[in-house]
């Protein structure tokens, strides 16, 4: 793939926990719900606004200080670009023969052969550079053993997307993620991602730096707002082309065992295709034109979210969906939970009320939706989970 100009981020301070965002639309078919929806107010705070990235309009003051009520607000509308999260997707590692550019090397041990079949399916919320988290989940639920190789044979998991940005060590859950596609498929299994809009933003940051793009609200560019958005200058600096290929190659959506699993909890993946073969291709064939304009614009349709919050709409947008793309359920990552259920940022500014503890997925939009982002950046926790979940 042919690089373009790429700046450098600009330094920064010890990393720190950040926050989110997002959006949706309508379908004909009627799938079974999954579960009991869950409560969430009509009418919750949006999580870590952009600033003047979206929208109409002069620029937006910076966000406020960690632990300060974001502004109130409304819903999102569909055209409404003022959030941030992305879609998601997969792919095995590009594994080189250790040169320069190489981060990867997989040695292959041969195991037990398995029974016949698929083996059981696993999902992964949005990681956003927790590493030492992503470890502690995945040895919990014996995928990897102690020294962090995978240990669960012929076993099948997706990430939902989001390894980089507001954690410390976004390149090192990359490193992980592609070194266990490798060991997953010779041991029978899988170990695949899809594309997550910190993805797209961080291939911005690296290909276009401070390339003006002409926004709705005037001028932006990927550098701002991966600064803005948790970029870390040390995965900056680590970032080699081997990443960049693979986050590149990801996929934005795939359906496995009637699952819809997509990164973001929007119905902009409508815009590229009315089959999931068709959404990727698009994807893949955009994101190769190499432009900064035609990026950024991925970017901030994958940023949108909230889509299948509303009561009245959401489900009907999860409908759409799955009488497009096929599925009983989409499984999304993008929202965090607590966001979803508006315990987080309310409205009359009471700092002193902080999430309710997340000890699993979210089912909601009449049990049709399944939120993975457990809100591993606000001191949640890191969602990995076996599909389908336990009534």
């Amino acid at each position: 793939m042919v690089e373009g100009s790429m700046t450098q981020g600009a330094g920064q301070g010890p990393a720190m926990r950040t926050e989110t965002l997002r959006d949706f639309r309508v379908p004909v078919t009627e799938p079974a719900p999954y579960g009991v929806p869950g409560g969430r107010p009509d009418d919750a705070p949006v999580y870590g606004e952009y600033p003047a990235y979206y929208g109409e309009g002069a620029p937006v003051p910076p966000p406020p200080p960690v632990g300060q009520a974001p502004a109130a607000g409304g819903p999102a509308e569909e055209d409404d670009f003022d959030a941030g999260y992305t879609p998601t997707h997969r792919d095995l590692p590009i594994i080189g023969r250790g040169g320069p550019g190489d981060t990867v090397q997989v040695q292959y041990v041969p195991q037990e052969p398995q029974a016949s079949g698929p083996g059981p399916l696993y999902v992964v919320g949005d990681v956003h550079g927790y590493l030492d988290e992503l470890v502690t989940e995945l040895q919990a639920q014996g995928l990897i053993d102690a020294d962090r190789r995978w240990s669960a044979g012929n076993a099948r998991m997706w990430f939902l997307g989001d390894f980089t940005d507001r954690g410390p060590d976004g390149i090192g859950v990359i490193d992980l993620v592609m070194r266990l596609s490798a060991e997953a498929a010779a041991a029978g299994g899988y170990c695949k991602a899809l594309m997550g809009n910190h993805e797209l933003l961080l291939i911005g940051a690296k290909r276009f730096g401070d390339t003006p793009i002409a926004s709705g609200a005037g001028t932006a560019t990927f550098q701002a707002a991966w600064l803005l958005n948790g970029g870390q200058r040390t995965d900056m600096e680590r970032l080699e082309d081997v990443h960049l290929q693979w986050m590149s190659r990801l996929d934005a959506a795939v359906l496995v065992d009637g699952h819809l699993l997509l990164h973001s909890d929007t119905t902009a993946y409508l815009d590229y295709g009315d089959s999931i073969e068709d959404v990727n291709d698009t994807i893949h064939e955009l994101l190769n034109r190499n432009d900064a304009d035609i990026t950024w614009d991925l970017f901030r349709k994958f940023t949108k979210r909230f889509a299948f919050r509303d009561e009245e709409t959401g489900p009907q947008a999860v409908r759409e969906l799955l009488g497009i793309y096929g599925g009983g359920h989409v499984v999304h990552g993008h929202s965090p939970i607590p966001y979803l259920l508006g315990e987080v940022g309310t409205e009359d500014g009471d700092e002193s009320r902080g999430p309710e503890a997340v000890n699993g997925p979210h089912v909601y939009a009449e049990g049709l939706a399944i939120a993975m982002d457990g809100g591993v950046t606000m001191a949640g926790k890191l969602l990995v989970v076996q599909l389908p979940l336990n009534d």
